[in-house]
């Protein structure tokens, strides 16, 4: 495990076998302030990067440590999100408090691949875990981001953004792909309700409500742990199927129409579909929000 700290200083970490704790395999500094985000190469694991307040992208090898392989200077504000891209070698994504999310071949750090800007400061940055080009950037203030990613990487032309969704009174701060469609083609149950009636201990913890006129191109299911009291009836219903995991029969229907041919790269063998499901959280409103987004 790699971690950061707001002194700078980078930490990597091993879990002991046999016993659950963490050892400290070594610490250096690595920033001159908070050192926002530690990330390891996927490629090559014993290279790791490492963005600072000091507006710093760096990377070190691990097992020589003091001096930076590289330091670069190209984000203008500090450096807060970075991911190794874990389908294809060599490609690397930032993101900055500047607002920009930019893309690295790491065989020449001098220059990006492209330069996004994204009206946001980037807080978290996450690639998909089936398709290699799409990229999901968290923007603060500005909501969030799916980026296309593939003709930048493969042709040197600008990303596209299929899609931009703002989110009024919110810093959106984390966000993540759900893993579980993509385990199996016949997915197990991650949600299960009694339709006639949620259950004591269900009750006790939380109500559930079924967004009205959610904001397209998503659909969104909202988990409030504040209201007490049941459900209404046709409301837990609704939310039954709603939060079902994907079936064949549950694929014939699109809310998202795009230029952008996604389904070219279905894991899917011979479907012309791809469902995925992703989830953010928020500041302010302390809000956690599951998104479900439908392509053709």
């Amino acid at each position: 495990m790699i971690s950061s700290d707001s002194k700078g200083q980078l930490h990597l970490l091993m879990l002991s076998e046999g016993a659950a704790e963490l050892q400290r395999v070594a610490s250096w500094p690595a920033h001159h302030f908070e050192a926002w985000i530690a990330a390891f190469n996927y490629w090559q694991t014993e290279l790791v990067y490492s963005g600072g307040d000091d507006g710093l992208l760096r990377g070190w090898d691990t097992r020589m440590l003091g001096t930076p392989v590289f330091t670069s200077k190209r984000h203008s504000m500090g450096v807060c999100s970075i991911q190794s891209n874990p389908h294809q070698e060599h490609i690397l994504a930032t993101g900055s408090y500047d607002e920009h999310v930019l893309l690295w071949d790491t065989r020449n750090i001098k220059q990006p691949l492209a330069d996004v800007p994204v009206k946001g400061g980037v807080w978290r940055l996450k690639w998909h875990p089936v398709h290699p080009h799409l990229l999901l950037a968290v923007c603060m203030h500005n909501g969030f981001k799916i980026l296309n990613c593939q003709k930048a990487i493969e042709e040197k032309q600008d990303v596209t953004v299929l899609i931009s969704q703002e989110m009024p009174n919110s810093l959106v701060y984390g966000a993540d792909w759900s893993w579980l469609l993509f385990r199996s083609k016949k997915p197990t149950l991650t949600w299960s309700f009694d339709q006639n009636g949620m259950g004591a201990q269900a009750a006790d913890h939380c109500s559930l409500k079924v967004a009205e006129g959610p904001p397209a191109p998503f659909q969104e299911q909202i988990v409030d742990h504040h209201v007490e009291g049941p459900t209404k009836a046709h409301r837990r219903a609704e939310l039954n199927t709603s939060l079902l995991p994907l079936t064949e029969d549950m694929k014939s229907f699109s809310q998202l129409h795009c230029s952008s041919k996604i389904c070219d790269l279905s894991p899917f063998s011979g479907g012309n579909f791809d469902s995925s499901l992703l989830s953010t959280c928020s500041f302010y409103d302390h809000v956690l929000h599951l998104w479900k987004w439908e392509t053709k």
